[in-house]
């Protein structure tokens, strides 16, 4: 299957873009990178005879993949043509995913919070939706921090030291 692919991967990268390169991935699938263009596409078995994930994403500073936007499954049997179609799709897909129209950009920046075009809008926080959704620890789970501990500390000596002069305070008796 591997072979398959290899040769597929080949042929649809000379056909999408100049400038390539094509690589084994660790799943025992191919991935084609297009720096240039700062995207990527992969083909995966499926388990299916003449049948390949086809994958698309885009490549992030450094040259880090990011993960896959968009997959379909696609049959080997199909010309280099058609597979390059769905893959000029995919691509378009990604790009349109990942970069803002120009027009929304300039309009999103012009445009007040009560919608009138021309003055600046203030900068709205983040909802409460928006907030919970942010990447982080599990919900449930408590970390406490070395400075808290610290306070926890000093708290117990105080308090021991309050306790020691009220009972133990050494009065002699």
């Amino acid at each position: 299957m591997y072979t398959q692919l290899r040769e597929t991967a080949d042929e649809l990268a000379g056909v999408l873009w100049r400038e390539h390169t094509v690589y084994r991935e660790r799943g025992g699938g191919v991935v084609i990178r297009g720096e240039h263009v700062r995207r990527w596409i992969s083909l995966g078995p499926t388990g299916g005879k003449d049948q390949a994930l086809l994958r698309a994403g885009r490549l992030l500073d450094g040259g880090t993949t990011a993960p896959a936007r968009t997959e379909v499954v696609v049959d080997l049997k199909a010309g280099t043509a058609e597979l390059a179609a769905v893959c000029r799709r995919m691509l378009a897909e990604v790009a349109a995913v990942a970069e803002p129209a120009p027009a929304q950009a300039r309009r999103a920046g012009r445009t007040s919070e009560s919608g009138e075009p021309g003055k600046p809008g203030k900068q709205r926080r983040p909802g409460r939706a928006a907030r919970a959704a942010r990447p982080g620890r599990p919900r449930g789970e408590r970390h406490t921090s070395l400075g808290s501990f610290v306070v926890l500390l000093c708290v117990a000596g105080v308090l021991g030291a309050w306790l020691y002069s009220l009972f133990g305070g050494g009065y002699g008796y």
